[in-house]
Order: structure tokens, then sequence, then C-alpha cells
């Protein structure tokens, strides 16, 4: 299984790495007040792929925060002798 995941990793490595290839040229993002980035696609598609990420964490954070801090609550354990004596059903086939 090892093999097939290193193989794996590999073949997306490769596929990355010549989708950057293919998309190298030089592009423009406008922002308002005649503000502008260039810089190549690449570098660009890079860079908001990477903000979503951190911005998706971002909002996930106060729900994990959250979710560490509430307590969890304990059920008792069932005694061992009730345990013992609950029997299981019987099959379907049992019954006709």
């Amino acid at each position: 299984m090892g093999y097939v995941t290193w193989a794996l990793r590999i073949f997306l490595l490769l596929v990355f790495f010549l989708f950057a290839q293919k998309n190298f040229e030089m592009a423009v993002l406008r922002f308002y007040f005649d503000l502008e980035w260039r810089a190549p696609l690449i570098l660009m598609l890079l860079v908001f792929f990477f903000l979503g990420v951190v911005l998706t964490l971002l909002a996930l954070l106060p729900r994990l925060l959250r979710q560490r801090r509430e307590p969890v609550p304990v059920t008792p354990p069932r005694p061992a002798a009730a345990a013992a004596s609950i029997e299981p059903a019987a099959p379907r086939d049992a019954l006709h």
C-alpha cells in the first residue's frame, strides 16, 4: 500500500509541476484606484489558494476552540452483572 501512496504523490507532484510550467505567463490583477499586481499566473493561483486555506482555518477556529472547552458528558459505566444478563436478539432467520 505504501508504494501506491508514494506513486500517487509523485504523480500529483508531476501534474502540479507541469501545470505550473504551462501557466507561467504574466498576469495582471487590477484593484481599485488604478492599483495593479503583475506576477506569473501560477504565483497568483498559489497565493489565492493558500489565502483561501488560511481564511477557512480562521473561520473554523472559534468552533474548534469552543469544542475543546466544552466538557464532555461522562456516562456512568454499566455494572458487569447487568451487561452479562442482556442476551443478544435472535437472528431473523430463526424466527420463521
